[in-house]
């Protein structure tokens, strides 16, 4: 007998998002995770602004935005400037924070909202029917549940019990991490440079801490395994950089190997992959949080749709659609990163460099850029025939109630209307009460735009003269009609 409706086995950042989303809902749910206590270091630590954004909508984003340091230009080369400032967004920035304070902001709501994590629950085996997912622990205890998520890391067990091949490749130069204080911090809020002997990253924690990256050509093949000292990192940075900062204090270092890879298959029958589980890449361009978080958003409110039984067909297969789409766009920005600050030719660098300053340059490209960087330009497919906002980001528009972002907080669509009767959300809300109907002025926006919960653009349209009608029916297809109400093609 079916336990629970969902379990999500890994309590990193993506598997918390998936489990507040899941809870937001109304499903039952539980997170396993092998560890037995919280991690202290801090792996990833970019967070940009599509997932503050995301996190707007559920109210966390202004809390961690007072935990961390907002980046506001970046200079990935030199005579290249990526203003952020110019974003179209609430949070023109990168916000440096560390990934455990991510964790414990997620883990708090993940508790509030009642679903109970499981610690030093190590995840053996896996069944599962047309019906059920049946999870075995290596302690002999088995868990059930309709649908299971793994967002359990890079090393998945998950992912290697569904046999699902894990494509791609290892990169040759091992990264050197190390947390530093330091007497001489750099000007820029994130440093970075390249040369001849590798590159190296300064990335401040806001706290009198600094996180010391190098890939260094000298010790690129050096055992994961050997211990990294501080006179290491002081010597390459002193190579590459010219200076280190004044390195005098070090209370962490890790050498780390870099991959990019990427699942095969994000779904297989009732079982999900999610974050690293399904991707692993170049940390240049500080993706990986912020692409998990994004997949937990994305499966979140399909897995409810699908629970309550009101998924349109083919909802829950969109998933892999949308975001192994979005993971391969993903892969392919940062392995281009890597190319730049790892290569042995000063030549490749200069032509590369120059690449990235002609497109930072120009408006088109700029915009574009910086899109897929921050995550604001993603974008999902949209069927044929449908209005041109179909599958965008949908800006956060000022309504009569309040923020978009802020009307999305209770995890549910919201109908825009910005027909100046108001006609369209006062027919939503008679046939379609479980959706939020918002108002708004906002100029350029469509006539009536229906918002998924993860913020994109479910259906739209222009025409006025009919689009009551259609929004009804709109609203009817992607959130179940209200059983006592027959849509006839009018407003009922």
């Amino acid at each position: 007998m079916t336990t629970t409706d969902v379990i999500v086995i890994g309590a990193g950042p993506t598997g918390l998002m998936l489990a507040c989303e899941l809870a937001l809902g109304g499903l039952t749910c539980q997170v396993l995770e092998r560890r037995t206590e919280q991690p202290n270091i801090t792996r990833a630590f970019a967070v940009h602004a599509r997932t503050l954004e995301l996190l707007d909508m559920r109210g966390l984003a202004d809390e961690l935005v007072t935990r961390g340091v907002a980046v506001r230009e970046v200079r990935p080369v030199p005579g290249a400037l990526a203003d952020l400032r110019r974003l179209d967004t609430r949070f023109p920035m990168i916000l440096i924070a560390p990934q455990s304070g991510t964790e414990h902001l997620l883990e708090r709501r993940t508790r509030e909202l009642g679903v109970p994590i499981v610690r030093g629950a190590e995840v053996s085996g896996l069944r599962q029917d047309d019906d059920e997912v049946t999870v075995e622990l290596s302690d002999g205890s088995t868990r059930t549940a309709s649908y299971v998520v793994g967002a359990d890391g890079a090393h998945s067990t998950v992912r290697g019990l569904l046999g699902v091949d894990f494509v791609g490749k290892e990169y040759a130069t091992h990264i050197l991490l190390a947390d530093v204080r330091l007497t001489e911090p750099p000007e820029q809020t994130l440093f970075n440079r390249i040369s001849d002997a590798g590159a190296v990253i300064v990335v401040p924690f806001g706290d009198g801490w600094f996180r010391a990256i190098a890939w260094d050509h000298l010790y690129e093949r050096v055992p994961l395994d050997v211990p990294l000292p501080m006179e290491t990192m002081r010597d390459a940075f002193q190579r590459i950089a010219g200076t280190d900062f004044g390195m005098c204090e070090q209370r962490w270092s890790s050498r780390f190997l870099s991959e990019r890879r990427q699942a095969r298959d994000y779904r297989v029958g009732r079982v999900f992959l999610a974050g690293d589980a399904a991707h692993v890449h170049s940390p240049l361009g500080g993706q990986g949080m912020n692409t998990g978080m994004q997949d937990a958003m994305n499966l979140g409110w399909k897995l409810v749709a699908a629970v309550r039984g009101n998924a349109p067909a083919g909802l829950l297969d969109s998933y892999q659609d949308e975001r192994h789409r979005v993971g391969a766009q993903v892969l392919t920005m940062t392995d281009g990163f890597n190319r730049l600050v790892d290569d042995h030719s000063a030549i490749r660098r200069g032509i590369q460099a120059r690449i990235v300053r002609t497109l930072l340059w120009f408006g088109p490209t700029r915009r574009r850029t910086l899109g897929r960087l921050t995550g604001l330009g993603i974008a999902y497919p949209a069927p044929r025939r449908t209005h041109p906002w179909t599958g965008r980001r949908m800006p956060d528009v000022a309504c009569h109630d309040g923020r978009l972002y802020a009307l999305l907080r209770d995890g549910g669509f919201v109908l825009l209307d910005t027909t100046a009767s108001g006609e369209v959300a006062r027919a939503v809300r008679a046939t379609s009460p479980q959706v939020r109907a918002a108002r708004s002025a906002a100029a350029g926006t469509p006539a009536a735009v229906l918002v998924r919960p993860d913020g994109y653009v479910a259906w739209a349209s222009e025409d006025r003269s009919d689009v009551t009608a259609a929004a009804v029916a709109a609203v009817a297809r992607w959130c179940g009609p209200r059983a006592d109400v027959v849509i006839t093609g009018g407003v009922p």
